[in-house]
């Protein structure tokens, strides 16, 4: 398990092992040194003082605020470690140090004088831990990992293909939690802990952190005041670092905010980095060139050609942890930086969702209401009114194009509950294509929306009573952020040693931006103009002011050219198609009218499930 992970922690690696009879606690860990480098940060990490040995993923941003407490109550360190603080602030306050750890996290801690472990994961969910109860003779059995892999690797987790994780992907394009894509094997949710007891079954994981909402939309001037303060506190946390550090710039508001507060909250020269291709219709350097003159930045320019693509590709899609259709982009990114001799990196991820970017915002507010109203009619008069409108726009196809247009059946059976709009507004099929593009007996028992029953309740309970755009920007980041964006970051970045923080994610950060009216937060919609003013307030505007363009690989091109050979390959295989779930002859339809350039096909629909079948081949996970 330990080799599996190497990757992850090239530098150091260590075990630990309770004096447990017949039950005990065994931690193993890959160190990739940032705080620290001495040997003084070695994992896992052992209280000599209390016994309690710790095993932690991650950064605690408030680790220097945590020791000076700390040693004003009499404690002493060895180290400048935070891995140290965690374990000293576990001491001090057993599982009440959840409520005091401001950062991104997977850690857990052996409670060596209670005889338990607890187990816990960030707020937002940065960093992942995959978990899987086993049943033996001699008792049941936990093991947990950063990496799903890792488990596989035990040899003791079967590879057996999880219907409803299948599903999951095919609706999503990746497997939103707590499923994944193997039986038996489940990651523990953002913001959850768990507290096992060796020998013993493992309860139900509890949430230790939901989002305040008693204390939300408060005045304009102060709530304002707060979230500005709050961003430069949470840039100044992240910037802590013992190895070279830069920031990813794309020329867009995100990355470019992340930048400036940077610069102003640092006390040296800001690294950025930017990433362009030949395509021009991809390429943005000159936008990031001139932002990173604007802001003096020591500016860093790379290039990923489609030759560099092919030729990294074998490595890329090994260092996918599940399937998922979007994390190419982020491993190649990550693989150039790491070669220009950076460790750490700080990126824009969460501007779009807590400030409204997104095209979600627009249009989901203004169909709630319509479709509300449509869900009255018959459905089969929807289903026929959707059909002809769709054949009027796209034309007759033997794949009926795939985008919101598309789906619009589906969107009429969602009526004006906002988190069915928004699962079939991203879902990556129409629920009718689903049907014939899946072939596993049981596939579709999930709810209409594409998500678990339990998972669905929880977002509609969230989502009540909050102000329509603050309700879109808690989906966006339960969704998009928490079980997509950050976990495809996490496994691309850390296949090439790279640790890449978020600081507009931080928990302080996104409480304080939902503490601001819908008002001010996001009007005019789409501009992020709130955003725009705390953190680039002495940028030229027109640096901004043109079509967003989200950072993609040109996948769409490449897919016609270098890649068709491979993927019609992978999709003609009929016996390992059908191995994991798919129908060959939909899915044969479905390249044939890519080929063919039929509208409403985009690359992801295509690139979803050459992934899946590339994943299941390499993991050796089948349906059983």
């Amino acid at each position: 398990m330990s080799a599996a992970e190497i990757h992850r922690g090239p530098d150091d690696s260590g075990f630990y092992s309770s004096d447990g009879q017949s039950a005990g606690v065994c931690f193993g860990f890959r160190r990739l040194a940032i705080l620290d480098l001495s040997a003084e940060g070695h994992q896992p990490m052992v209280d000599a003082e209390r016994g309690h040995a710790v095993v932690f993923n991650g950064e605690i941003y408030n680790y220097v605020e945590l020791r000076k407490e700390l040693e004003s109550r009499g404690r002493a360190f060895r180290s400048r470690s935070d891995t140290e603080v965690l374990l000293a602030a576990y001491g001090e306050w057993g599982e009440g140090v959840l409520a005091k750890l401001r950062g991104m996290f997977a850690f857990a801690i052996h409670d060596a004088s209670q005889g338990k472990v607890l187990i816990a994961r960030d707020r937002l969910g940065i960093k992942p831990l995959y978990y899987a109860e086993l049943t033996r003779p001699e008792g049941p059995l936990l093991l947990f990992a950063s990496e799903l892999r890792a488990l596989l690797a035990s040899g003791l987790v079967r590879r057996d293909l999880e219907p409803r994780g299948l599903a999951s992907y095919l609706w999503n394009g990746f497997v939103v939690g707590p499923t994944t894509l193997v039986r038996k094997v489940a990651l523990l949710g953002p913001g959850q802990a768990l507290v096992v007891r060796p020998g013993e079954a493992a309860p139900q994981p509890r949430r230790y952190w939901v989002l305040d909402r008693e204390s939300a939309q408060r005045p304009v001037e102060e709530s304002v005041a707060a979230l500005e303060s709050t961003l430069l506190e949470a840039t100044r946390q992240h910037l802590a670092s013992d190895v070279p550090l830069g920031v990813f710039l794309s020329g867009g508001i995100d990355s470019s905010a992340v930048a400036a507060l940077a610069t102003r909250a640092g006390t040296r020269e800001i690294a950025t980095f930017h990433v362009g291709f030949d395509e021009s219709g991809f390429d943005e350097s000159e936008y990031a060139r001139r932002v990173a003159s604007a802001l003096r930045t020591r500016h860093i320019e790379l290039r990923l050609t489609q030759e560099r693509f092919r030729s990294g590709l074998e490595s890329a899609l090994a260092s996918l942890d599940q399937p998922t259709f979007d994390a190419i982009n982020t491993y190649f990114v990550s693989r150039l930086v790491r070669e220009a001799g950076f460790t750490v990196a700080l990126a824009g991820t969460g501007g779009d969702e807590l400030f409204g970017g997104y095209r979600s915002f627009r249009d989901l507010s203004r169909a709630r209401v319509p479709l509300t109203l449509a869900r009255l009619a018959p459905r089969s008069f929807r289903t026929a009114l959707a059909r002809r409108l769709i054949e009027r726009v796209h034309g007759a196809s033997d794949v009926p194009p795939q985008t919101r247009w598309g789906k619009l059946s589906d969107l009429l059976d969602a009526g004006g509950d906002l988190p069915d709009m928004y699962q079939v507004a991203y879902g990556l099929f129409t629920r009718e294509f689903l049907a014939e593009l899946g072939s596993a007996p049981g596939l579709f028992e999930l709810a209409p929306s594409g998500l678990p029953p339990v998972r669905r309740d929880e977002l509609r309970d969230a989502v009540r009573g909050l102000p329509p755009l603050s309700a879109v920007s808690l989906l966006e980041l339960s969704l998009f952020i928490g079980e997509r964006l950050l976990r495809d970051t996490d496994a691309a970045s850390m296949a090439v040693s790279l640790e890449v923080r978020v600081p507009l994610l931080d928990h302080r950060v996104v409480e304080a931006a939902f503490a601001v009216p819908d008002s001010a937060r996001f009007h005019p919609l789409g501009k992020k103009s709130l955003l725009r003013r705390l953190a680039l307030p002495d940028l030229d505007p027109t640096l901004f002011e043109r079509p967003k363009a989200g950072f993609v690989l040109p996948i769409e091109v490449w897919a016609r050219d270098r890649l068709a050979g491979e993927i019609e390959r992978a999709f003609t295989d009929r016996s390992h198609v059908k191995g994991v779930g798919l129908d060959a002859d939909a899915l044969m339809r479905l390249w044939g009218g890519f080929r063919a350039g039929a509208k409403g096909l985009y690359w992801s629909r295509i690139w979803a499930p050459f992934v899946l079948l590339d994943w299941c081949r390499r993991h050796g996970v089948a349906l059983n």
